[in-house]
């Protein structure tokens, strides 16, 4: 079996056991997974922690509480070489449950709640040493009824696999292929920040790299954009007005790009630095303070052009950065709802 299988193949225990989510058996199989010094980086505000019964104290029995009948569900499982010779699995998908009592200060619903994920595992000698991983909380924030933040541009709404179901790529693996797919991106990057500098958008090549029937799945707060048009309007063109000195500050952050099949993926923690100088994104007054982005991506390529692209950005730290608490607020809004756990009836009693 080829290295990128058996990687994939390693971490199938964890993953089969956080779909029943079974408290012991998560457990065990973190244990198993993780190198007993790994670095497990998450979005604000759950922060680093060091080893697998810190990853699971800290981040998931928190929100087992909450939702006791958690399921996690991968949709995109891939592997790679970085440029640098590391290697990686990275995941995308839900987890999901009924939400019946309050987590990070979000008041329960009582309802079915999903919330997306990316999650990055880098392997050494057969045990993952670093985990860089993404929840979209602020998804979970907007199922509550509890927003803080400013209304999304994009369609917020429950984002999908691929189109294509092929998501768990399958051994073993093709090097050939997943270099192309990769290199598809980076090409396409490159491109990308050619523009505000200069000054025409068609320096992008949109058409190029871009499918014209594209869906670009932005996190909540951000939403989905569909199509060159959609993409533009709906999260480029707010970004870049405010942010106009994105790409010139590569040497301050880490990107670690990889492709598997069709898929490609990047992560880095952060992997852009870039000013709030202008008015227009995210509805936050310019700060004029340099921030830093953790953008945790996954892209479909099909026919050689980009048809969708996953992308999970720390919106609650970049709040955080330009001094605004996503939380307090939260405390405020929760001053008027119940914060107890709810108790569902089984429906077999009057």
């Amino acid at each position: 079996m080829d290295q990128h299988t058996h990687h994939k193949a390693l971490i199938q225990s964890f993953r089969q056991a956080a779909y029943d989510f079974d408290a012991p058996a998560v457990t065990a199989a973190l244990q198993d997974l993780l190198a007993p010094d790994a670095v497990v980086r998450l979005g604000h505000p759950l922060g680093e922690m060091v080893g697998a019964e810190a990853f699971f104290e800290c981040a998931y029995a928190p929100l087992l509480q909450a939702m006791p009948d958690l399921e996690r569900r991968d949709y995109i499982v891939m592997a790679g070489t970085d440029d640098q010779g590391q290697h990686w699995v990275g995941c995308a998908g839900s987890y999901m449950g009924v939400f019946t009592a309050p987590w990070l200060d979000i008041p329960p619903t009582g309802h079915l709640t999903a919330m997306r994920y990316h999650e990055f595992f880098r392997f050494e000698a057969g045990k993952v040493v670093e985990v860089q991983a993404l929840w979209d909380i602020p998804e979970v924030m907007m199922q509550a009824g509890a927003w803080a933040m400013a209304p999304a541009l994009g369609k917020d709404w429950h984002v999908p696999g691929p189109a294509t179901q092929d998501g768990l790529v399958p051994g073993p693996y093709d090097a050939a292929q997943g270099q192309a797919s990769c290199q598809l991106i980076v090409d396409m990057l490159q491109a990308l920040v050619r523009h505000p500098a200069d000054p025409n958008p068609k320096v992008m090549e949109m058409e190029r790299f871009w499918d014209r029937r594209m869906n670009w799945y932005g996190p909540a707060g951000i939403g989905t954009a569909r199509g060159h048009a959609g993409f533009r309007n709906w999260h480029q063109i707010p970004f870049l007005n405010a942010m106009p000195d994105r790409g010139q500050h590569e040497g301050e952050v880490t990107h670690h790009f990889f492709g598997d099949g069709n898929y490609a993926a990047v992560t880095g923690w952060p992997n852009m630095m870039q000013a709030l100088s202008q008015d227009g994104w995210l509805g936050i007054a310019p700060a004029g303070r340099k921030i830093s982005l953790r953008s945790l991506d996954f892209w479909r390529v099909e026919g050689g052009k980009i048809r969708e692209n996953w992308v999970l950005v720390d919106l609650l730290d970049v709040y955080r950065q330009l001094g605004v608490d996503v939380f307090a607020r939260l405390r405020e809004f929760n001053k008027a709802r119940s914060m107890a756990r709810l108790n569902i009836p089984d429906g077999m009693t009057q």
